[in-house]
């Protein structure tokens, strides 16, 4: 797939860890996709068609790699790559999930479903390189972002950065070049944490419609800017994630660093509403699927979203991207 060049960076007083440049040239044959639309619309002078992204199941692999050419050169010679991957993923199903209950920040595992949602995910991802992996400061991203990556082909280890204090990052320090090498650095920010549901966390959500009707819990889960009761709005929520985005995951793929960000359904469409720019009428129709990849390449400034990496039911699939052009990278 490439050849090494090692250019460890270790920074014990800053929270972001760099273990490389690592980057790959893949030139797939295209990305099979299923995006079920809810509705199209045109919004626009784009023409953007947006709806509700529902992918099933499939066996299918985002990229289909090929081989590099053949290293007649130093690696200097190579080009550097102005394009990188984006990996979005929304958790797998919590135990709240499966018992109907608003889980909002209270900290719920996987299911055993979810569990399986995570694993086929980094089996759909397992040929696209990640450098850096950012999660939320809840044990379900972090679960799927660890499962995901035990998946993928590079074998290498996702390792959870710990920042906290001085002793924190001391205790944690690696001291073998080669194990350097062979992981992936993982950080954690409670700004991509799901949107918090004040009172309503913890509460059934179908009690909590036949308590307050169901027009009134559609607007508190459905609005953009009206928050639950002492909770948070989509608005509020958008703006730490957003924020936390543009400034600490944005600058790391203007550098060329493939990311994978493990979150939640508003945090994650709150970037989603970044990336694509969405107004906040388009965004509160977006709904994601735990469990299910998707993918931005990156390029020129400019993130280009293709979707859920998944095939049909129907045998059918779409072909966006038949030339994934130069993401190259130093990869051992």
């Amino acid at each position: 797939m490439g050849t090494l060049q090692s250019n460890r960076l270790l920074n014990n007083a800053s929270a972001h860890h760099e273990f490389g440049n690592v980057s790959v040239k893949f030139v797939p044959k295209c990305f099979k996709l299923n995006i079920e639309l809810s509705r199209n619309r045109s919004y626009g002078s784009g023409k953007k068609n947006f709806g509700l992204i529902q992918a099933s199941a499939s066996q299918t692999s985002v990229i289909d790699p090929v081989l590099s050419p053949s290293n007649n050169g130093t690696s200097d010679s190579r080009k550097k790559s102005n394009e990188a991957a984006l990996i979005l993923i929304r958790h797998g199903e919590s135990l709240w999930n499966e018992k109907n209950l608003f889980t909002g920040c209270v900290d719920v595992p996987l299911t055993k479903k979810g569990v399986e949602e995570a694993i086929e995910a980094g089996k759909r991802i397992s040929n696209i390189p990640v450098d850096m992996i950012y999660t939320s400061a809840l044990i379900r991203a972090q679960m799927t972002a660890m499962l995901a990556m035990t998946q993928h082909r590079r074998r290498k280890v996702p390792i959870i950065m710990h920042n906290e204090s001085e002793q924190a990052r001391a205790w944690s320090q690696i001291f073998s070049e080669d194990t350097m090498k062979q992981s992936i650095p993982v950080i954690t920010a409670w700004q991509l944490n799901e949107r918090m549901y004040g009172e309503l966390q913890g509460l059934n959500k179908q009690e909590t419609a036949d308590r307050y009707g169901k027009e009134q819990v559609h607007v508190w889960r459905r609005s953009y800017d009206i928050p639950p009761p002492n909770g948070e709005s989509l608005e509020m929520c958008a703006q730490r994630a957003v924020a936390y985005f543009k400034d600490h995951i944005e600058p790391q793929l203007q550098s060329g660093k493939n990311v994978m960000i493990a979150a939640h359904g508003n945090s994650l469409r709150s970037i989603i509403m970044y990336l694509d720019k969405l107004t906040s009428q388009e965004v509160i129709s977006l709904e994601l699927s735990t469990g299910i990849p998707m993918l931005y390449i990156f390029k020129e400034g400019k993130f280009i979203r293709r979707g859920s990496p998944v095939g049909s039911n129907r045998g059918w699939s779409l072909c966006l991207y038949k030339e994934f052009s130069s993401i190259q990278a130093k990869v051992r």
